[in-house]
């Protein structure tokens, strides 16, 4: 069965994508890539040191030949700057892809749905191939997917926080209205996070510091892949009826009586 995920006209085999930031190490980084198996990673383009061309950035140890390169507008306050951002990494990367980020607040890093909407509404326009990261809002999500976006990307819980899935029930509807991939992007912290995340109807998962800061991220990489993996061949193998009280796993009939 062909199970490929497809955004943007573009096929992958994985449905787990990497960010980038918070490894402690190039090295470490570049393990838990190749142990994830993941095929689109993302990379803050705001956050990269670009005042010296001679200074090796992140991009300069991946090989983008392997990976569909997903820039992104972290650190934006405005729907002005995430669009400055994207013609920026347009230039760098040459990549029409962006994911965008519109985060005004630096405390709860909680994404601003007007703002996220302008800048995507602006984006589609300009040809962009546009992933927005959202808080878990289904009204937000069916406009975004009306104007054009490749995605949506709901947060389960605040980004970084590792606290798990805190909004199931919003992307279950988001998911049963979705026209687009649902990619559940921030809070997981573990692999059961992933998997839960997938059997609501997810079709991918970006995750980013739970790799990152793991004790040994490329473990850690792998296991979020299976976890992915494990989630959605449930979702699509279809879990059993649940049943308010306790059925025999054997059959009644026939049994043996003394």
């Amino acid at each position: 069965m062909d199970d490929a995920l497809v955004i943007g006209g573009r096929r992958f085999s994985s449905r787990l994508m990497l960010g980038t930031g918070k490894y402690r190490s190039m090295a470490e980084q570049a393990a838990a890539i190749e142990a994830s198996g993941c095929e689109i990673i993302t990379v803050a383009i705001r956050r990269l040191n670009l005042d010296n061309p001679n200074e090796k950035t992140l991009l300069d140890f991946i090989d983008w030949s392997r990976y569909q390169i997903l820039p992104n507008t972290a650190g934006a306050r405005t729907a002005e700057e995430a669009v400055f951002t994207a013609h920026l990494a347009r230039e760098l990367t040459g990549s029409e892809w962006i994911k965008v980020e519109v985060q005004p607040d630096p405390g709860s890093l909680l994404p601003d749905p007007i703002d996220t909407l302008r800048a995507c509404e602006t984006l589609v326009s300009e040809g962009f191939v546009v992933l927005p990261y959202i808080g878990a809002d289904p009204i937000l999500a069916r406009r975004l997917q009306e104007i054009g976006c490749a995605t949506v990307m709901p947060l389960g819980s605040p980004i970084g926080s590792g606290q798990g899935i805190q909004t199931l029930e919003e992307i279950r509807l988001i998911v049963a209205q979705a026209t687009v991939p649902v990619v559940v992007d921030a809070g997981l912290g573990v692999p059961s996070d992933a998997a839960q995340a997938m059997e609501a109807g997810a079709d991918a998962c970006l995750i980013n510091t739970a790799v990152a800061q793991a004790q040994d991220p490329a473990a850690m990489g792998r296991a979020m892949r299976l976890g992915v993996e494990a989630g959605r061949l449930a979702r699509m193998a279809g879990r059993m009826p649940r049943h308010e009280t306790a059925t025999a796993s054997s059959p009644v009939a026939g049994l043996v009586t003394r």
